[in-house]
């Protein structure tokens, strides 16, 4: 039976801080991206692929302020704008997939599918909004904006005197749908799903589905995704090629394998950055601690070399923590 593996895709796999944000800047990031994981289809997987939304998200919540500011179109809620960007980001990601697997030969079907996750509406993170979203503005256009539409604004610590709107960030809850995102990927159907984290929505006292303003991680929405679908290996492509001790300091050192309990004890030492790699390692360890077999964390463009990565499992075998100690680590 193929392994089944799902792939979370960041925002920053489509587009780059340094860039402008056209499509055919974000076309040309996503082939690359995808041309990464062909090892996976080449060694039999089936996949399901997620992905953030973060710089295209906040793109479509300016151009909402541009069209209230200059034309009057009414502002779309954000579970509107979040679902905007999966319907954006799915096509290009599909469409780009479908050239990549004919440059290899290889014939997949790939869907894209719109996806809501069930948060809780007393989730802690309502009283206490942190996901920041949009354009930076100065304390008086935020006051004025928060007047009018009572919206939450936070000075940016990296920008004093700038201010950004900021969100709830509830924990994903449940993934809808999830039986057929299952049935198709485990048929051999490339799936493209949960889209920024998912469409967030909650269930009413009367049992109807309700738009909630807010956000949710992708990693986490993903790792869950993963559980409910019963995958073996979560995959989480970031920008360094192995998770360190002491990042960026001159003493760092490269982790290659943890198990459930060191990474526990690691998380209680708080050695992994709380807006970066912390809830990453949240969600590969979720991953595992619901019974998944791997989650693997890496750079995206190492995906397919598997001397790379920091793996995590529910515990490993002794001689893996000495497996490449005759290779060179690689300085990327």
């Amino acid at each position: 039976m193929s392994k089944l593996a799902v792939i979370a895709l960041g925002g920053n796999a489509l587009l780059r801080d340094n860039q402008e944000g056209t499509v055919e800047q974000q076309e040309q990031n996503t082939t690359e991206t995808l041309e990464n994981i062909v090892f996976l289809l080449k060694e039999g997987y089936n996949i399901v692929i997620t992905h953030g939304n973060g710089p295209q998200v906040g793109n479509i919540v300016m151009r909402n302020d541009a069209g209230e500011n200059l034309y009057n179109i009414p502002q779309m809620p954000l579970d509107i704008c979040v679902a905007d960007s999966q319907g954006g980001i799915g096509y290009m990601i599909e469409r780009a997939l479908k050239n990549v697997l004919k440059e290899h030969g290889i014939q997949r079907n790939i869907l894209s599918l719109m996806t809501m996750v069930e948060v809780d509406p007393n989730d802690t993170a309502f009283k206490n909004p942190s996901k920041r979203i949009g354009k930076t503005i100065t304390k008086e256009e935020a006051d004025k904006m928060a007047a009018a539409k009572n919206w939450i604004y936070k000075e940016e610590k990296k920008k004093p005197g700038g201010y950004r709107r900021v969100v709830p960030s509830p924990m994903p809850k449940h993934i809808m749908n999830w039986e057929v995102i299952a049935q198709n990927a485990k048929a051999g159907t490339i799936i493209i799903a949960v889209g920024g984290g998912g469409v967030p929505v909650y269930t009413d006292e009367k049992g109807n589905i309700r738009p909630s303003e807010a956000v949710i991680d992708k990693d986490l929405a993903s790792s869950m995704l993963a559980t409910q679908i019963g995958a073996n290996e979560f995959f989480i492509p970031t920008d360094v090629p192995f998770v360190y001790r002491n990042y960026g300091e001159p003493d760092q050192e490269i982790i290659e394998f943890l198990n459930v309990a060191d990474t526990k004890k690691l998380m209680d030492e708080g050695i992994f950055g709380e807006g970066s790699m912390a809830p990453k390692i949240k969600a590969a360890l979720g991953f595992i601690e619901r019974g998944g077999d791997k989650s693997i964390i890496t750079e995206s463009k190492a995906l397919d070399n598997k001397a790379y990565g920091t793996k995590i499992t529910m515990d490993y075998d002794e001689k893996d923590l000495h497996k490449y100690d005759n290779q060179e680590n690689p300085n990327w």
